[in-house]
């Protein structure tokens, strides 16, 4: 067996990292690698990439729910209108990660994702408009960073936003869907591709 992969408790093969937590499973089955276009999920999962650097997605999964919460479930415009006094109940918020420059971003990330929408139309045109190349990718989890990753992560702090390194792009990346980086063979590549092969890419205004 490949030594990208696990054999979980069901028989099936998947991507090694699985093999951390059980509780990666449905994270990995259903959400990871699967293309999104709705900017709301988008958002959260910048913030949430964000809080994660320095830090284990294992860490930011099991407080998911927490942040939801307290960020308003991500609303853009609800996370735009934060003041400091919100900033002040974060950072009392032990539900969450209390990070002050973390909170800031996030809040500050808001009113930046709202300039994209409003030039773009919609946080999903200005994402999917770096969907990488297939060149650029090669061997699946081979990268941790891609051309891609670098060229959004420069734009996007060009316009301001914070924590968003190429990395933490590329993560970002992964996750939403603008690759397939299932490991060959694991039980989700398949399906990933199909869904990837018949999701329609949003188009800037």
């Amino acid at each position: 067996m490949s030594d990208l992969l696990t054999t979980g408790p069901d028989g099936q093969k998947r991507c090694k990292w699985v093999s951390q937590t059980e509780d990666f499973i449905p994270y990995h089955d259903q959400e990871w690698g699967f293309p999104v276009a709705d900017d709301r999920w988008l958002f959260e999962k910048l913030c949430l990439e964000s809080f994660q650097s320095g830090l284990s997605w294992r860490t930011i999964l099991a407080k998911r729910d927490n942040f939801r919460a307290a960020f308003e479930n991500f609303e853009i415009d609800k996370v735009a209108a934060f003041t400091d006094a919100d900033a002040d109940r974060l950072l009392q918020d032990a539900g969450i990660i209390r990070h002050k420059g973390k909170i800031a971003a996030v809040m500050n990330n808001a009113k930046r994702a709202q300039e994209l929408v409003a030039e773009q139309g919609s946080l999903a045109a200005y994402v999917w408009s770096y969907e990488p190349k297939a060149e650029e990718l090669g061997t699946p989890q081979a990268l941790t960073m891609s051309a891609s990753s670098h060229a959004m992560s420069k734009d996007l702090k060009k316009r301001g936003w914070k924590f968003v390194g190429p990395t933490t792009i590329f993560a970002f990346m992964q996750s939403m869907g603008l690759l397939n980086d299932h490991a060959e063979g694991c039980c989700m590549r398949t399906p990933v591709e199909a869904a990837r092969a018949a999701f329609t890419r949003p188009a800037p205004l």
